[in-house]
């Protein structure tokens, strides 16, 4: 029997790990996330429910749905999240009087409090991409174009 012989790697960059976007933005998003992990610790709070946290600060109590949409994430993936929140004193969820189908989440005072004592988070994150004001700038901008791009290329999910 004829051993076989691995396949030759491929000498087409288009096909190379290293040269994907799709790559580079993966393992930057990760890297952000061990950032953050580290930044958020004692806060007890996940990247994902810091960002529940963000979206609340900034726009007061708002319905899941709409909390989705900010975060462009599915009811079934946010619901957990806000849950955890609510244990933790965060947040509180109750039924819209104007529509009981519809959850309304609200920042308690613990929630509200959190936003000062957290208050550092973003320079932390800031000073570890080593980025300027400027470039920093730029490339959310960059991302945001592109965010535009491929939404327009398969159609909004949310």
């Amino acid at each position: 029997m004829k051993p076989t012989t691995p396949a030759q790697p491929s000498a087409e960059p288009v096909l190379r790990l290293e040269d994907q976007l799709c790559f580079a933005l993966h393992a930057a998003a990760r890297a952000y996330d061990d950032i953050y992990r580290g930044a958020l610790k004692e806060s007890g709070l996940t990247y994902p429910q810091y960002l529940v946290m963000l979206v609340l600060w900034q726009h007061g109590p708002l319905s899941v749905k709409e909390l989705g949409r900010y975060l462009r994430l599915d009811s079934g993936t946010l619901s957990p999240l806000v849950r955890r929140l609510e244990s933790a004193g965060l947040v509180t969820r109750e039924r819209s009087p104007q529509d009981e189908r519809s959850v309304i989440v609200r920042l308690t005072p613990a929630g509200e409090a959190m936003r000062t004592t957290i208050k550092d988070v973003p320079l932390t994150i800031a000073r570890a991409t080593a980025l300027n004001r400027t470039q920093a700038s730029a490339l959310l901008d960059e991302l945001r174009s592109l965010t535009a791009s491929l939404e327009s290329a398969t159609g909004p999910s949310h």
